[in-house]
């Protein structure tokens, strides 16, 4: 699932509505790890249970539902970054 996320995120973030977004190493971590904590977990034992599984991660119905748990995770980030603020 951390794979999926990386991908989704780093298509996310090039969209023009998340340009505010910060892309520090904080606020990208915290945004992964609240999406993680709210997806269901896949534990994979095998080679051929992996690619399987990877198969059905890149459903579009999947890759809608971490969209949005990402897009959730970005907002809490942005309201309250663990980061100093720099003006």
């Amino acid at each position: 699932m951390e794979d999926v996320v990386d991908l989704v995120l780093k298509r996310i973030l090039m969209e023009d509505k998340y340009g505010n977004q910060c892309v520090c190493e904080q606020c990208t971590n915290d945004i992964k790890a609240i999406a993680l904590n709210n997806l269901k977990p896949r534990y994979i034992a095998t080679e051929k249970g992996s690619v399987l599984s990877k198969a059905n991660m890149f459903t579009v119905q999947s890759e809608i539902d971490v969209t949005k748990v990402l897009v959730e995770a970005m907002e809490k980030v942005n309201k309250l970054p663990k980061h100093r603020v720099m003006e």
